[in-house]
C-alpha cells in the first residue's frame, strides 16, 4: 500500500493523539505532579516470566519506567508522571506492537481505589477537551464517561461472565485465557469498568489486600472491551518483593527464557518507599478510543512493517 496515502489518511487520527498527549500533560501540571523522564536502556528490570525485553548492548530497552520512577519516589518526590516509550519482544497484533507508549503516574499517600477516582479526574478532562461531553463513541458504541464508573472484582467477574470460578481457572493454569476469550471483550461496553482485586499469585509489585491476603490491591482499567490500564496500592516490603521476583525468575527458567539479572538498586530504594498507588496506561490505546480505531496501526505514524 502507498505509504504517502497511509500517512495522509492517520492524519486526523495523530493530530487527535497530539492533542490528546498536551491534554494530559496540562491534567497533571495543574495536579502538581513533576514530568521526569528516565533511561529507556537499563541494566536490569522487573522480571515477568510471560514479558520479554528487547536486549541492547548487554542491557535491556524496558518495559516500563516503573522500576526508576519508584527510585525516585522514594527520594522524596510526592506526585510523578512521565509519557515515555517502553519495548517488549514479540508483540504484534492488531492491539499489541513491540515499541510503544506509556503513561506512567505515581502518588504518594493513596491507595488503589483514590486511584481509581484520579484516573476518572483524567478521563473526564481529556472527554472535555476532545469530545466536548462525556460521551465516548466507539466502534458502534456510546460509552459513558459519567460517574460513577462501575466497579467489578476479578471474582465477581468470573462468576457473572466465565465458565469457572476465579479459583478453578487458576488451578487449570487456564486465568490468562478466560481472561482474554470470556471476560475481557465484555468489559467497559456502556461505561468504563475497574476491574479489581486479582488473586494474589498474580499481585506483581502490588501489595496484598490486609483483610483478606489472597488478593491483591490491584485494578486494570477496561472500555469497549479494551485494557487501558493498569496500576496497584504500591508493595513496599522489600523482603516480599525479593520473593516475588525469585519466583518469576524460577517461572522464566521453567519456560527456557534467561532470568534478569536482580534489580539490586531497585529493592535498596524500595526500603525507603512511602505508601503510595501507581498507574500505566497505554497512551496508544487511548488513542484508539478518542479516534475510534479498531487496530493500534491507525494511531501510529510507522508501523514496523512500514520501516
Amino acid at each position: 500500500m502507498n505509504e504517502r496515502w497511509l500517512l495522509a489518511r492517520r492524519k486526523n487520527n495523530l493530530m487527535t493523539r497530539a492533542r490528546m498527549i498536551q491534554a494530559i500533560r496540562q491534567f497533571f501540571i495543574s495536579r502538581d505532579y513533576l514530568e521526569i523522564e528516565t533511561p529507556i536502556r537499563v541494566p536490569t528490570q522487573a522480571p515477568e516470566a510471560h514479558i520479554d525485553p528487547l536486549t541492547s548492548e548487554g542491557w535491556f530497552l524496558h518495559t516500563s519506567p516503573e522500576l526508576c520512577m519508584k527510585r525516585i519516589l522514594a527520594a522524596g518526590y510526592p506526585r510523578l508522571f512521565q509519557i515515555t516509550r517502553c519495548f517488549r519482544a514479540g508483540e504484534r497484533g492488531a492491539l499489541h506492537i513491540g515499541e510503544f507508549t506509556i503513561l506512567e503516574w505515581y502518588r504518594t499517600e493513596i491507595d488503589y481505589t483514590e486511584m481509581m477516582k484520579e484516573c476518572e479526574d483524567m478521563f473526564l478532562h481529556l472527554a472535555e477537551l476532545l469530545c466536548h461531553g462525556n460521551i465516548i463513541h466507539y466502534q458502534g458504541t456510546d460509552i459513558s464517561l459519567g460517574r460513577p464508573w462501575e466497579r467489578i472484582s476479578v471474582r465477581d467477574a468470573f462468576k457473572e461472565y466465565s465458565s469457572l470460578t476465579m479459583e478453578e481457572a487458576l488451578k487449570r493454569d487456564s486465568f490468562d485465557e478466560i481472561m482474554v476469550t470470556q471476560i475481557e471483550p465484555r468489559l467497559g461496553l456502556k461505561r468504563p469498568v475497574f476491574l479489581y482485586d486479582y488473586p494474589a499469585s498474580l499481585a506483581a509489585l502490588a501489595r496484598l489486600k490486609k483483610d483478606d491476603p489472597t488478593l491483591s490491591e490491584r485494578f486494570e482499567l477496561y472500555l469497549g472491551g479494551l485494557e487501558l490500564a493498569n496500576a496497584f496500592s504500591e508493595l513496599t516490603d522489600v523482603d516480599e518483593q525479593r520473593t516475588r521476583f525469585e519466583r518469576e525468575q524460577q517461572h522464566r527458567r521453567n519456560m527456557g527464557k534467561p532470568p534478569c539479572p536482580e534489580p539490586k538498586r531497585f529493592l535498596a530504594a524500595l526500603t525507603h518507599m512511602p505508601e503510595a498507588s501507581g498507574i500505566a496506561l497505554g497512551i496508544d490505546r487511548l488513542a484508539m478510543i478518542f479516534t475510534d480505531s479498531s487496530t493500534i496501526d491507525d494511531v501510529i505514524a510507522f508501523t514496523p512493517e512500514m520501516l
